[in-house]
């Protein structure tokens, strides 16, 4: 039950993950079809009549349909990592965890690079929580500063 409520709110953060999305908002003939309409079932219709037609992959190469590769791709995963606060400051302290290793997943961390990323998560849980106050943004950073000590991790790292 625990794996369902992750990937639920992981699936549901996802949907505001690709506020920049790739070939930029306008991009494909998905965003032309559905232009100027909201919601899941007009984002799905988009995403689906650009993933399986491939316009938007033409379109980004070519510089049509709407499309650019201009902007910069990002994604820190401040909201994910939010949803989870909880349960990752537990999953740190302990070293294992279904939250340790969604935040793994969505830093890019490799499935064969998880326990390292567990371990080092863990050795420094002072350095990421230094108290409870702490902040999502903070928590993120220090993910990437320890990431980037590690000699393993720190090619996870931009």
């Amino acid at each position: 039950m625990k794996k369902v409520l992750l990937g639920s709110a992981m699936l549901a953060m996802s949907a505001s993950a690709f506020a920049a999305a790739p070939g930029g908002p306008n991009c494909g003939w998905g965003n032309m079809v559905f232009q100027g309409q909201s919601g899941l079932i007009p984002h799905l219709g988009a995403s689906l009549t650009n993933g399986t037609s491939g316009n938007a992959t033409f379109g980004m190469t070519s510089g049509t349909n709407g499309c650019s590769t201009a902007g910069t791709l990002t994604y820190g995963g401040k909201e994910m990592v939010s949803s989870l606060m909880g349960e990752l400051t537990e999953d740190v302290a302990r070293g294992e965890g279904d939250a340790l290793n969604a935040v793994a997943t969505v830093f890019g961390v490799a499935a064969e690079d998880r326990q390292a990323f567990a371990a080092a998560t863990h050795a420094n849980f002072a350095r990421i929580f230094p108290s409870a106050e702490t902040t999502v943004d903070e928590v993120i950073d220090a993910l990437y500063a320890v990431m980037a000590e590690d000699e393993r991790l720190a090619k996870y790292v931009a």
